[in-house]
């Protein structure tokens, strides 16, 4: 080695704060007491913790459009429900464990409030044997086995 080498002298600096450490509260505060120029700024809807939400409430849109409405089973369909139930001599629960369903749809169906279901309405034509679907809604449906 030479003389030079020892004579040469290597000065180490520490390595700039990174963007990241510049936000923290102590370095604002730091900067603060420095007397630097301090800017915060919030990003729009941040910290909000709202998803997508919808540009109008649902439900006042379905107030306002009748495309949104759901068809409920008809009066007449509500009726056959009901007569062809107690004429077979069952409760509104008793048909509905029959049809594996709950006792609300039943009672849905029956109030006109239900949406139409085909598997449903088919379920309790089997069971009250009459025709809820179709064109000949209101005939007796003919016994399995025999057309």
């Amino acid at each position: 080695m030479s003389e030079s080498d020892w004579d040469t002298v290597t000065v180490l600096r520490k390595k700039a704060p990174k963007a990241s450490s510049l936000k923290t509260e102590s370095a604002v505060n730091q900067a603060r007491r420095q007397g630097l120029a301090v800017e915060t700024s919030q990003k729009y809807n941040a910290g909000t913790n709202k998803q997508h939400t919808a540009p109008k409430n649902t439900a006042k849109l379905d107030r306002e459009h009748e495309e949104l409405k759901h068809k409920h089973v008809s009066h007449s369909v509500s009726k056959l429900i009901m007569q062809g139930r107690q004429a077979k001599g069952l409760s509104q629960k008793d048909l509905a464990t029959k049809i594996c369903e709950k006792p609300q749809i039943v009672n849905d169906y029956e109030a006109g409030r239900g949406i139409p279901n085909n598997l449903i309405l088919g379920k309790i034509e089997r069971v009250i044997g009459i025709k809820l679907r179709g064109k000949d809604i209101g005939t007796p449906m003919a016994p399995p086995g025999k057309k």
